[in-house]
């Protein structure tokens, strides 16, 4: 059976990122409904770990910011193991529980941050320094990584052994980063060593279980990572500059290449496709807005800045090349550099293509080699497009 929890996108993604996350914090199968409007977020602000690196995630969320709201996250889905026991929500988490065992105890937490959450090494360093080991470079990192499925998807899954720096007793940490288009979901495992080692094959069986349902109307959002003129949103706390907002209940067809899967949803995308090769993999996201969508430069220095680079002048802008599609010119864009949410590097090729009073977002983003192999099939995608005789 399949646990739901409800989860909302995060405001203040800037703030919390800077401020976030109690160590992501502390068989018969049961159903369960968590909502996370009914999480206890009486603040707990523990001291951070002096060997937590300064781009990992403090230790935990200081007093008097709001619960964050996750109304834009898809609800969470999983298999619950025997044993496990649903415990209050705290802070940051949309599932958390207890396993206990002969007066010992193991806390699992499931938390999703922005795209602004650190890197996977600072962070795998900080759950390190939790448990007493010291921060290790990214190549030695790689070598300790075991490979797990999580929601479907590749993950690496970190298993660290130490000990309590208040009890000195023997503890371990297992834990995994899953890199969505809305957010990065940490799954964590810590506790006494002994039991930990013991759940571990449940908890990897709780990862292969997770899957993602639909996504829940945002009332906050995250707005950088939409084009400067995307409409405003009822409910929003964060206001974005309103624009008219395009029907796109008639979407475009396309031609998709066979290796190309589809994808969940998010807000604001008209399709998605996942390209997987091993455990390399990339994403194309397409979406649509009435006008210019803010502008050609704005939205290419959107783009540039997901993968850490400085904006492009408008003479840079103008120099971009272009490819013929539905019989106009589509500005073609390039990008290499490192994921601001993955912290590893990564590409970017991505079309904007002026149409009818409207104007189409395509990007391919993740893995540099899978974006290179599958350039030329990405172009091919949006030259194939055909789009509905209303627009």
């Amino acid at each position: 059976m399949k646990h739901l929890a409800s989860a909302r996108h995060l405001p203040l993604a800037a703030l919390l990122a800077t401020a976030l996350l109690a160590g992501c914090d502390r068989d018969s199968v049961k159903v369960y409904k968590v909502d996370a409007n009914d999480a206890n977020n009486t603040p707990v602000v523990p001291a951070a770990p002096a060997t937590a690196p300064a781009t990992a995630m403090p230790s935990a969320m200081p007093a008097g910011l709001p619960a964050p709201d996750n109304s834009g996250l898809p609800k969470l889905n999983y298999t619950l193991p025997d044993g496990w026991k649903e415990k209050p929500l705290t802070q940051l988490r949309v599932a958390s529980f207890e396993i206990s065992e002969n007066g010992k105890a193991v806390d699992v937490s499931v938390i999703p941050l922005g795209a602004m959450s650190g890197g996977d090494a600072a962070n795998v360093n900080r759950w390190r320094g939790q448990v007493g080991q010291a921060p290790l470079d990214e190549d030695a990192l790689a070598k300790l990584a075991e490979k797990v499925e999580v929601a479907g998807q590749p993950a690496d899954l970190y298993d660290i052994a130490g000990t309590s720096p208040g009890s000195g007793d023997a503890e371990r940490i297992v834990g995994t980063m899953l890199h969505t288009d809305v957010a990065t979901w940490y799954f964590k495992m810590s506790g006494d060593a002994n039991l930990v080692e013991k759940q571990k094959a449940n908890f990897t069986a709780f990862l292969k279980s997770v899957d993602f349902g639909k996504i829940s109307p945002p009332s906050t959002l995250d707005v950088s990572q939409l084009p400067p003129s995307h409409p405003a949103i009822p409910g929003m706390d964060a206001a974005v500059p309103a624009a008219a907002a395009a029907d796109v209940a008639g979407k475009p067809t396309w031609t998709v290449p066979a290796d190309w899967k589809a994808g969940q949803l998010a807000q604001f995308l008209v399709a998605k496709f996942v390209i997987q090769n091993g455990v390399a993999s990339a994403a194309v996201n397409v979406s649509q807005l009435a006008g210019d969508g803010g502008g050609l430069a704005a939205n290419v220095n959107r783009w540039r800045g997901q993968l850490g680079q400085s904006p492009l002048s408008a003479d840079d802008i103008a120099k971009l090349p272009t490819i013929d599609a539905s019989g106009v010119k589509a500005t073609l864009v390039e990008i290499s550099g490192t994921d601001a949410r993955s912290g590893q590097p990564a590409s970017l090729v991505g079309v904007v293509l002026p149409l009818n009073s409207q104007t189409w977002f395509y990007k391919l983003m993740g893995d540099a080699g899978v974006v290179t192999q599958q350039k030329d099939a990405f172009i091919a995608f949006v030259q194939s497009a055909k789009y509905p005789a209303a627009q």
